[in-house]
Formats: structure tokens, sequence, C-alpha cells
């Protein structure tokens, strides 16, 4: 899967500066605010790819241009070879969206009835509308929610019929927006298992907007982070890492308890525990590797476990921003 336009197959998000302006009243006056600026962008089939940035970076502002909600003051956009605005009605068979905090179910029917009120209206034949359903609840574990109403599931199972609801049509793009807010650690698994199982299956195309980075970690292959309504970095996570000189984290365990191992060359000493039975180490990857301070520390104590923690996403994000403050 690459995104350097060397493909041969259409994009399925493709836009050439996009850029889209909002006019707000500033006490008697009224000024220009750009939410999205001059943003070039291209996702190709079967990517799976996070978009994020802060609140008000301009991530909800693109998924509406991309879906032909709002149009764009300036630029170019193709969503599944659509023009979102104008085909709009074509484009809607081709995306599904989820939204964390809204929902496209009907609150007092069963979850049942919504899926076949959806069906219908993307006018999926009956026998592939009853085949995608049953192999959605098969695979969403939703059986024995289908006869409850919406307003009494919980949130995790209310996720979970929202996914299903976003793919009942077989979507080549799905907009997943904060998908895992507000859920518990399970539900979290159990979601994002699925999105991993659906786009190795079927080839879905994944659009990511969260601000919970272990979606980004376990979903995406592909980071685009996006400041004050511009493009700042587009690459994988370790490249992210890479832009602030992300440090890496070596986890020893020891055969005995030593001190702390503060003078272990191009490491950062993070603190230890069990009296120094465990330690930790941060190092940065562009300067050193985890086998050479593995092999620093071995020279002085048996090493009997070991791990390497990869830079927390969020942590990388922050230091982007604060880099271009």
């Amino acid at each position: 899967m690459t995104h350097d336009g060397t493909g041969s197959s259409e994009p399925i998000i493709e836009t050439t500066g996009l850029t889209r302006d909002f006019r707000v009243r500033d006490g008697l006056r009224r000024r220009t605010v750009r939410a999205v600026d001059d943003l070039t962008l291209r996702v190709s089939p079967g990517e799976a790819v996070g978009y994020i940035g802060a609140n008000g970076a301009g991530k909800s502002t693109t998924i509406k241009m991309l879906t032909g909600i709002l149009v764009p003051t300036s630029g170019e956009v193709r969503t599944c070879g659509c023009r979102p605005v104008p085909d709009r009605r074509r484009l809607a068979g081709e995306v599904g969206v989820v939204f964390g905090q809204r929902s496209q179910l009907w609150w007092d029917l069963p979850v049942r009835e919504s899926f076949s009120l959806l069906a219908a209206i993307h006018r999926r034949p009956p026998a592939d509308a009853r085949a995608r359903t049953d192999e959605l609840v098969e695979r969403l574990e939703m059986a024995e929610i289908l006869g409850t109403p919406v307003r009494q599931l919980s949130l995790g199972q209310r996720m979970r019929a929202e996914v299903a609801a976003a793919l009942l049509h077989r979507p080549r793009l799905v907009i997943l927006d904060e998908p895992t807010i507000g859920l518990d650690v399970l539900s979290k698994q159990r979601l994002r298992e699925f999105l991993v199982e659906e786009r190795a299956t079927h080839g879905t195309t994944l659009l990511l907007t969260t601000h919970d980075m272990g979606d980004v970690e376990r979903l995406c292959d592909r980071v685009v982070l996006v400041d004050r309504g511009r493009l700042v970095f587009d690459g994988d996570l370790a490249g992210l890492g890479r832009t602030v000189g992300a440090e890496r984290v070596l986890v020893v365990d020891l055969a005995e308890p030593v001190a702390d191992l503060t003078d272990v060359p191009d490491t950062r000493h993070l603190g230890s525990e069990g009296h120094g039975l465990r330690q930790r180490l941060a190092f940065d990857a562009q300067r050193t590797t985890a086998a050479r301070v593995l092999a620093a520390v071995s020279t002085r104590v048996e090493v009997v476990d070991l791990s390497v923690e990869e830079p927390r996403v969020e942590d990388v994000v922050r230091k982007v921003y604060a880099a271009r403050r």
C-alpha cells in the first residue's frame, strides 16, 4: 500500500489546494478564519490513515468537504472518484461514516429495523442485504441485541451497531470520527480487531480521526498531522517520531539488584523498580540502537528479560506542535 502516487488505481481521496474559510463575528467586526489551508492529500485504495491534530486543527471541516456537507472556498477534491457536492447521492453509496458523538440509527427502533431501513435507503438487493447483515452481526457479535431498541443499548453495543450500519452497504471508504470515545478497554479492543479484519477481508479504506492514540497505533499504517488547517506531516508513525527526536525506552529485568544505570552511553535513565531489578533507559533511535544499549548493560550485569517501548504518539504530536509555535 503506497501513497506516493505511483499506483495505477484511482485514489480514494484526492485533494489539491483544498481550502475553507469561515466568516466569524469578532465583537462588532467580522473576520475571516481559515479552517483548512491549501491541503493537498492523496489516499490510495486499502490504506488506513490516521488524520490527527488538536481541536480546531481543521479535521472535521476536511471531513465535511470530503463528504459534500461543505463546499470548499477554493481547491479541488475528489472522493471515490466523485465530486462530493454535485455527486453527493452517488458518493453516499461509496462512503460510510461513523461519528462517535452522533447516531445514524433510529433511537426507538430495534437494531434489526434500523439495519433494514438503511439497506433500503441504499437500495441494496434483499439477498445481499441479508447476507451482509448476517456477516456483520456474526463478526461484531450482535445477535443478542438485534431485537433491542437502540436507546436501550450500552455505549459499547451502540458503537458496534453504528459501525455495522456504516458498513452495511459495502462502502469503499469508511470515515471514523472518534469511534472509540467513551468505550471501555474491552469494547475498544473488539472494535479495533474488527476494523483490522474488515480492512484485510474487503480492502476497505479507513480514514480515522481520533484523540485516542491507541486507535492510531493499532489501526493505521500512515499518519497525516494537521496544525491550524495546514498539513505538517504525512508518513508512518516511526517517521513522525523521528521528526522530533522521539525517544524509545529499553526496559531491562536484571538477575540481581544494581545501582541505577545512569551512565550508559547515549541513554537517559528514567527510573528503577525493585531496588534496581528493573530499569528503564530512554534512547534516541537516531543516535543508537536498542541492541547497543543492551550490549552496554550486559557488560555490567546479567539481563534476564527485556522489552522496548515505542514513543507515545500523543507525546510526539505535542512536540511537533511545540516546535511550530
